[in-house]
């Protein structure tokens, strides 16, 4: 990734990535401990963030739920090339079990944003300026 900064959601460090021709800032989860908190307690993204871009050493089918996440969520899944494999809505849960959304396939990463609050197509490229 290239040059990180600290503005953001207290702990994560933010980047600019580039999906389809659309710039976005992004929260970066890339440790098993940041992947797990992801946006759990959040109920806005802070001014200027876009989303959260999880980051997976290699890809895998991952999954992901939203207990304590006070805000519907798209996910955006993406192969180990960038290229974008399909996306799923997800929606709040603050019930003790909730549903966990898993990835059509083995991914490198996964980039949540509110819902419906972009038009992603199948094939789109995610890229690092």
């Amino acid at each position: 990734m290239v040059a990180c900064s600290t503005a953001g959601i207290e702990g994560f460090e933010t980047t600019d990535i580039v999906v389809g021709g659309e710039s976005l800032t992004v929260a970066v989860a890339d440790t098993p401990q940041l992947r797990s908190q992801g946006l759990q307690g959040v109920d806005e993204l802070p001014e200027g963030l876009d989303g959260m871009l999880f980051v997976f050493e290699l890809p895998k089918t991952a999954s992901f739920h939203m207990r304590t996440v006070g805000l519907d969520l798209d996910i955006w899944w993406f192969d180990e090339e960038g290229s974008l494999l399909g996306s799923t809505e997800m929606v709040t849960c603050l019930d003790i079990e909730c549903v966990t959304y898993q990835s059509p396939g083995r991914v490198k990463w996964a980039l949540e944003t509110p819902h419906a609050s972009y038009g992603f197509t199948s094939g789109q490229l995610l890229g690092f300026p």
